[in-house]
């Protein structure tokens, strides 16, 4: 007969740092230290770090109970772009319980009936179904655009608040909810256009600033003016042209922000006639066609924009040129 003798494992402190079972790169040794604080896997002989990030192995979430955390799994959290905030019952359609058994005939009828219950409950609203067709609209603009989950946040929350001032009223839901998205955008300083906006909404740009205007008197919205540097980069990767052509574009224009010439204009069509400028100067062969597909914009908006500009900027341009030569020289010579 053997005798075994149960030991019970001690609990893991917050800022313990464990030891686990890995060999070094470098030294090969297995002393591998957990640094939970850092999220950092690093070598206790050599001190080299293994691994920078390590995927946490506790809840994703914690609820509170009475007062304490708890441990226990609880789920994806609450979000504004979900109709629900992410707060509803899902009953498994499986007619089986915990451990894997099929349920007798009363329980199916039961739980169907819950079923039934459930959906019903669910959507009793006219505005939870608006905010359902909506948000999944919003899901599809968010891979189109390419944008973050901060800005459908926000998005989530600007037409919240038109739902409750009933602004909808009337209005196309797709329209409003591009309007928020562009309102969110702007406000976060992200560079995309109205055109872009329309585009992958398929909404006509009149009703998408109808809604727009709106939200922005009736929410006392504060947008920020776009800021023309920060289109440049997103027409020079369109293009494709060199970093030096971007940084030549964005001289020319805080120098025609200077001149006080650049207040009521486009800032999509400043920062393209900028690139095509740049592209002249350094030798960059593109037309002014490229450049206004790339930006969005018509070629007479380019041609308008760059005879002002070269009006104003004549003799900055002339300097300009010359210290990008020396600089040029200079990368040449080093």
């Amino acid at each position: 007969m053997y005798n075994y003798t149960l030991i019970k494992p001690e609990p893991i402190k917050h800022n313990q740092i464990l030891t686990i079972s890995q060999k070094c790169n470098r030294c090969a040794k297995s002393r591998i230290i957990t640094d939970y604080d850092s999220g950092e896997l690093i070598c206790a002989i050599c001190g080299l770090v293994i691994s920078e990030r390590m995927e946490s192995g506790g809840p994703e979430h914690r609820n509170f109970l009475d007062g304490r955390a708890s441990t226990a799994r609880t789920g994806d959290g609450t979000s504004l772009r979900r109709h629900d905030r992410g707060l509803s019952t899902i009953i498994n359609p499986l007619n089986k319980d915990s451990a894997g058994k099929q349920l007798s005939s009363s329980m199916k009828s039961t739980i169907n009936r819950l079923r039934i219950w459930d959906g019903r409950t669910q959507l009793h609203k006219t505005s939870e179904k608006n905010l359902r067709q909506a948000f999944s609209d919003l899901s599809r603009l968010q891979d189109k655009l390419g944008l973050s989950e901060a800005i459908i946040e926000k998005t989530a929350y600007i037409y919240r608040k038109a739902i409750e001032k009933d602004l909808i009223k009337g209005r196309s839901i797709s329209a409003l909810i591009a309007a928020a998205l562009y309102v969110a955008c702007r406000d976060a300083e992200i560079p995309r256009t109205l055109i872009e906006v329309c585009d992958a909404s398929n909404v006509k740009r009149k009703e998408l600033t109808k809604c727009y205007r709106l939200l922005i008197q009736e929410l006392n919205l504060k947008v920020p003016v776009i800021n023309t540097v920060q289109c440049v980069a997103r027409i020079g990767n369109n293009l494709g042209i060199s970093e030096k052509t971007k940084r030549y574009a964005i001289k020319i224009i805080n120098e025609y922000q200077q001149s006080g010439e650049i207040a009521g204009k486009s800032p999509t069509g400043i920062a393209a006639t900028a690139i095509y400028l740049a592209t002249i100067k350094m030798n960059e062969k593109f037309s002014q066609r490229e450049v206004a597909d790339a930006a969005n914009i018509t070629e007479v908006t380019i041609r308008n924009r760059s005879n002002s500009i070269k009006k104003v900027l004549n003799p900055v341009l002339k300097q300009l040129q010359n210290r990008q030569e020396r600089e040029i020289n200079n990368d040449e010579f080093h």
